[in-house]
């Protein structure tokens, strides 16, 4: 192919030798425009490789938010993209930006660009992008994407958050437990050996498990960490990771914020693509791959057969009232019968994220009696199994 002659923000990039390599043309004309500062290019990683890239949620709304300004503001898609790739600390997003840069270069559309990283943005990501570029309204739906994936960022760190306190207490509950039967019980056994008394089952059971822990400290660690590379292989399978989900939704106390999480994702995923163009049996199919519960994802593509025969979206759906609440499907109802779906589902997203915050809020409060009682049952079997053989003594020598 004959060689192009560079612009001049390409030159910037060029080297000496192909610089020199390239045929003479008149004086160039110099154009003093501001324009974004080049960045050297990444080597761009494709098919397996573009697996091992990791992008938080966090840099994708910083990402789509900062391009929705830059090209609302006129500034060239490319330049706003390399300006990006400058300005990100995350190496997996500049290596992506420096690809994405080199298509849309080449005259590539900004979502088929993306698409080739599949596995960092999803279907959600591009198809959103796609609807702007054929529409002439990417700086709005980029914008859009930003609200809504901020939105679900802040459900999450909701849900994280109230997790925290329980898993905290419990830690430091079986930690210090652990640490007494490592370092202070081992120091109290000799004394009970020699007190010649039928020790009651609870120290035997201590002194079983800290003298495991002590002397085969190395063994019993290393079958903890099978156990738990043993689960999470299990929960690769299919259906037993179906069924842990299936569990999930109708565990107490957690059970009800799993379904509202669920549904909130689910309503403002297919509420945005809606509005965004994307036909309904499309959205459903991308919404399905967008939920993390299993449960939901597989009836949410059972929905989509139904709907592509001509059933409506609340029919099918009042069909599995533990997953789905009358209330959604009456709301979902009266907006297909309007014509104003995709406003019903973002309206019901807001609600049910209400519902989660509300939860959270009161989820430590209503986990903390389940926490002091757990609490007092493992203090009080170690204070039990330390005491009964001095007490059981101290009767002897009474007598």
């Amino acid at each position: 192919m004959p060689k192009k002659i560079p612009n001049i923000k390409q030159e910037k990039a060029l080297s000496q030798k192909q610089i020199e390599a390239l045929p003479a043309e008149p004086s160039p004309v110099k154009t003093p425009s501001i324009k974004a500062p080049l960045v050297k290019p990444f080597p761009v990683s494709g098919g397996i490789k573009n697996l091992f890239l990791k992008v938080s949620l966090q840099e994708k709304i910083l990402l789509t938010r900062n391009l929705a300004i830059m090209v609302r503001a006129g500034m060239p898609l490319l330049d706003s993209i390399n300006l990006l790739q400058g300005q990100t600390k995350s190496k997996s997003l500049a290596k992506i930006l420096s690809g994405v840069a080199a298509d849309v270069s080449n005259g590539q559309f900004l979502s088929k660009s993306l698409d080739k990283y599949h596995n960092v943005f999803g279907d959600l990501f591009t198809n959103i992008i796609r609807i702007g570029e054929t529409s002439g309204t990417l700086p709005e739906n980029l914008n859009y994407l930003s609200d809504e994936l901020k939105k679900k960022s802040e459900l999450r760190k909701k849900v994280i958050g109230a997790l925290i306190y329980p898993i905290v207490i419990v830690t430091a509950t079986f930690g210090i437990t652990l640490m007494m039967a490592i370092f202070i019980f081992p120091k109290i056994t000799p004394v009970f050996a020699s007190l010649h008394v039928d020790l009651p089952m609870s120290t035997k059971i201590l002194i079983a498990v800290s003298d495991l822990l002590t002397k085969n400290g190395l063994s019993a660690l290393g079958a903890l960490a099978g156990l738990i590379i043993a689960f999470w292989g299990l929960l690769k399978i299919y259906k037993i990771k179906f069924y842990s989900h299936l569990a999930l939704i109708y565990l107490p106390l957690v059970g009800q914020m799993s379904r509202d999480v669920n549904i909130a994702n689910f309503t403002r995923t297919l509420g945005m693509l809606l509005k965004s163009g994307i036909k309904i049996v499309e959205a459903i199919n991308i919404t399905s791959d967008t939920l993390s519960n299993l449960v939901y994802r597989e009836e949410l593509k059972k929905l989509a057969a139904h709907t592509q025969k001509g059933e409506s979206i609340s029919k099918y759906l009042s069909n599995h009232p533990r997953l789905f609440p009358p209330m959604l499907v009456n709301m979902i109802s009266v907006g297909e019968n309007t014509g104003n779906l995709s406003e019903t589902l973002l309206y019901l997203a807001d609600f049910y994220a209400a519902r989660v915050d509300d939860i959270t809020k009161n989820l430590s409060t209503a986990l903390e009696p389940i926490l002091m009682v757990v609490m007092g049952l493992t203090v009080g079997f170690v204070a039990i199994s330390v005491i009964s053989p001095i007490y059981q003594v101290t009767q002897t020598m009474g007598r």
